[in-house]
């Protein structure tokens, strides 16, 4: 007999069954026992008699007839609380530990980020990150419907790449062919994109991971999911109206509310001068009780910034191109640095950055000049970027594009404080793995075979997890 889902049994009422799934809790009443059995479709009260022994989170399987509850017993706060399963043999597929090390129920907002990574199988099993994961998918899945209707492609680009500067620090891997020499993970797929506008793939998109050693934050860790595009002969307000259209499609069909269509456009200095920053939030009071989602555009940022050594640096991306024909003039004397504006825009919803993206450069020229403001000598520009400005060489278009961090929309939309809540298996806030133990020591063959040395002082183990 095939296998039913508990949201499936209200349609199959006098008809015989077969579940499986977890047990939610068991009332046993003497002559006769009542469990809730919950599967990926919702849960359904089942009743037999002699049942045996069973602890909660067990997987068990079950043979019974649907029938309808009584009356005075229907439940109305489960979508199967007018039916229940009456049992006619259970068996047990996997007993589980009497004494779980956290409870599954509730929000689980009260528990240690470290227990609840340490054992994130169970954490995963509450309804609130089913929940939350569920949306995730339909997000994506939606997200994927609109750019194929626009006739973008899905390309996947590579995870393991070279080092270059794009803003943050670089996860690096050594090699064990060449000794010595590293790898990095990408911060972002920015120079493989445009060089797929370089090959002619006019509209690409793309799920993308991207990697980042920097500090954690509640909603930025070392690694997050983005969906990443590029087009090609295209101007800024193309790219934005896309990526809009996009985010509205995707929100509404999971089922969220958008304060303002179109999204308001504001420009770098005005909002600086009205909110202090560049990420801020426009709902109403009433708006952030309903949990309405208002996004808006930010454009006019200007191209660089001194850092901490007094040094220009770019704001958003190296790759960017200048916004208009006096900024890249600028750009390419040399001159009135600070006046120089980008063509970057970024997307703000309820006071987080969501999306951000450029019109990019496609002359070799500008992309060596940006480099050279930054204080980039001939050599270091060629080690860096020299595999950029030789594809620019032999015919790049025009073009532009955008990553979305979705993970922080949907953070806004589902009400969650921190990216983890909409990650499966994320780190934890001290950059530790989810359920395995890492980062960890490597056995000294394995060092050999990377040609790696480690110095200093003796390395202390892994802190355990309490």
């Amino acid at each position: 007999m095939a296998r039913t889902l508990a949201a499936q049994t209200t349609k199959k009422v006098g008809e015989k069954v077969v579940l499986q799934g977890w047990v939610k809790s068991v009332r046993d009443h003497g002559k006769i026992t009542f469990l809730d059995l919950r599967d990926s479709s919702g849960m359904v009260q089942c009743v037999g008699k002699e049942l045996p022994k069973l602890t909660n989170e067990s997987v068990i399987e079950i043979q019974g007839e649907v029938a309808n509850r009584p009356q005075n017993l229907v439940n109305p706060n489960l979508s199967t609380g007018e039916v229940e399963v009456k049992i006619t043999s259970l068996k047990i597929l996997s007993l589980a530990k009497e004494q779980l090390p956290l409870p599954v129920s509730g929000d689980g907002l009260d528990i240690d980020e470290e227990v609840r990574l340490k054992y994130r199988y169970l954490d995963l099993r509450r309804e609130r990150l089913q929940r939350n994961l569920k949306v995730r998918s339909a997000y994506v899945q939606a997200v994927r419907e609109y750019l194929f209707q626009q006739g973008f492609t899905e390309i996947e680009t590579p995870y393991i790449s070279k080092s270059t500067p794009e803003g943050s620090r670089d996860f690096v891997v050594p090699s064990r062919k060449y000794p010595g020499k590293f790898y990095a993970l990408p911060q972002s797929p920015q120079q493989y994109k445009q060089l797929l506008m370089v090959a002619g793939f006019e509209k690409y998109f793309q799920i993308a991971r991207a990697f980042r050693d920097e500090d954690v934050r509640a909603d930025r860790g070392f690694e997050h999911t983005q969906v990443d595009l590029e087009m090609s002969f295209v101007e800024r307000e193309e790219v934005m109206k896309l990526v809009e259209e996009m985010t509205i499609y995707a929100l509404e069909k999971v089922g969220a509310k958008i304060a303002k269509k179109p999204f308001p456009v504001l420009s770098y200095q005005e909002v600086i001068k009205k909110y202090g920053a560049d990420k801020f939030d426009l709902r109403s009071d009433k708006e952030k009780k309903e949990g309405v989602l208002s996004l808006a555009w930010v454009v006019d940022f200007p191209f660089f910034e001194k850092n901490k050594e007094g040094k220009w640096t770019f704001t958003h991306n190296p790759f960017s191109a200048p916004l208009r024909e006096e900024d890249e003039n600028n750009l390419l004397v040399g001159e009135n640095i600070s006046e120089i504006k980008t063509s970057q825009y970024d997307l703000i919803c309820n006071g987080m950055e969501v999306a951000g993206g450029s019109i990019r450069t496609h002359k070799a020229e500008v992309l060596k000049a940006t480099y050279k403001v930054m204080g980039y000598t001939e050599e270091e520009i060629k080690g860096s970027v020299g595999h950029m400005l030789e594809a620019f060489e032999y015919g790049a278009p025009p073009h532009g594009g955008c990553a979305q961090g979705f993970e922080r929309l949907l953070m806004a939309y589902l009400g969650e404080e921190y990216l983890r809540e909409i990650q499966a298996f994320p780190m934890t806030g001290r950059g530790r793995t989810s359920v395995m133990d890492a980062p960890s020591e490597i056995t000294p063959a394995q060092l050999k075979e990377l040609g790696i040395t480690v110095f200093g002082p003796k390395s202390k183990k892994s802190p355990k997890r309490k």
